[in-house]
């Protein structure tokens, strides 16, 4: 069952936690469920749970008894926190939907209550959001069990940031740094950032350092002609596509390269590009299409407006942003890493306006080789540098030299 919309209360009390870097996420005990002590794990607590290496339900089997887990949890109010323990498990009834109970919660929250829910000491703690002056008590520092549990979690936010940071500057302040790259490439930065800092390359959609995403791009001289920063790669729903892949697309587009094949452009809402293509928003379908302005061919791949919205939000809750100056040296790239804005949570809704306005274009970088092999780097979605206060909230900027 879906959640119901918030309260502006409760909205307010939300965004207190967020404003003290608390990530959690909600649930909604039903009368039924206070009543035979059986919550509903829906798809955002499960996500919240695998992705803090709390809990997987996709490889728990099913039976309570058998195959449940269990952790600690504290249910926490103003002047008091009771010990709770959660059961996590998978009946062996109705397909074994996944399951969640919190001990002692009836005396804690009444139906249709919205609870938010966080990781603490290994851990859940939980905090009504409809009974608990959240933001009283932040604000006015009301001493008591739910001021040091927020207090607590949010020290334990910012601290991964300070250690990065401190690990940035301490790069920063041993000079130029060789780029891990022969060649010049858009990713050569972010792969001797990554290198400087002990991170293994891979393809996985995590961010980068303990949470927080790194994206490093080159400084240029004036602001007005920076770099566009890439937000995210996503590839089209090939089930709403007429298009079924890149190599389709490459196939229809592409276009000799020296001793490659390749489709290396920019797709805007603007303008169509020299290929031909560009992109069109159906507002009320919720779509993004990209389309050829040859007639027989029109829209051929299509990504779901809340598809892109979601991976931004999940690909930026922190992002470090990295900005470097270039120096050649006997033909070969040094970075000079200058400054870093720290961004949190961007603001979705500003999403579907930016691709509107061009401020927001994605890179196509699909190639055949020689020998046949198809890659696809992207698509990159990517935003103009000028236009990245519109997307995040305020964001807090430091200089590493």
């Amino acid at each position: 069952m879906p959640l119901r919309q918030l309260t502006e209360i409760e909205k307010q009390h939300l965004e207190r936690l967020t404003a003290a870097s608390i990530d959690a996420t909600l649930i909604q005990p039903t009368s039924t469920g206070l009543k035979k002590s059986i919550l509903d794990a829906t798809i955002p607590l499960r996500n919240y749970l695998r992705d803090h290496g709390l809990h997987d339900y996709d490889g728990q089997g099913q039976g309570a008894s058998e195959h449940g887990e269990q952790l600690d949890a504290r249910l926490v109010e103003l002047d008091r926190a009771k010990v709770s323990r959660v059961s996590l498990y998978r009946p062996r009834t109705k397909q074994g939907d996944p399951r969640i109970w919190f001990s002692g919660l009836p005396a804690f929250a009444e139906a249709d209550d919205m609870l938010a829910v966080t990781t603490h000491d290994g851990g859940l703690a939980v905090i009504n959001l409809t009974r608990t002056d959240v933001s009283r008590i932040v604000d006015q520092r009301i001493p008591g069990p739910l001021l040091e549990l927020i207090d607590a979690l949010s020290r334990d936010a910012t601290s991964v940031a300070h250690e990065l940071l401190e690990k940035l500057k301490g790069i920063a302040a041993g000079g130029l740094v060789r780029s891990v790259m022969q060649e010049r490439a858009d990713t050569a930065i972010g792969r001797t950032l990554e290198h400087a800092l002990g991170i293994q390359i891979n393809s996985r959609r995590e961010p980068d350092y303990k949470g927080i995403e790194l994206k490093s791009y080159r400084r240029a001289a004036r602001a007005s002609r920076e770099n566009r920063k890439t937000l995210f790669a996503r590839v089209a729903n090939w089930q709403l596509s007429k298009f079924k892949s890149s190599r389709e697309i490459l196939d229809t587009f592409g276009y000799d390269r020296g001793e490659d094949f390749k489709l290396y452009c920019t797709i805007s809402t603007q303008t169509a590009n020299s290929q031909g293509l560009y992109f069109e928003i159906e507002d009320k379908a919720g779509l993004l299409n990209e389309r050829s302005t040859r007639k027989e061919i029109g829209a051929f791949a299509t990504w779901a407006l809340k598809d892109l919205r979601a991976a931004m939000a999940e690909k930026h809750a922190e992002t470090f942003w990295v900005g470097a100056r270039v120096h050649e040296q006997a033909g070969h790239d040094y970075f000079e890493f200058r400054d870093v804005m720290h961004t949190q949570k961007p603001i979705l809704s500003q999403f579907d306006l930016l691709l509107e306005q061009g401020e927001i274009t994605m890179d196509h970088l699909i190639k055949r080789t020689s020998k046949g092999r198809v890659s696809e780097k992207g698509p990159l979605f990517k935003i103009n540098a000028a236009s990245l206060g519109l997307l995040f909230p305020p964001s807090k900027s430091y200089a590493l030299r």
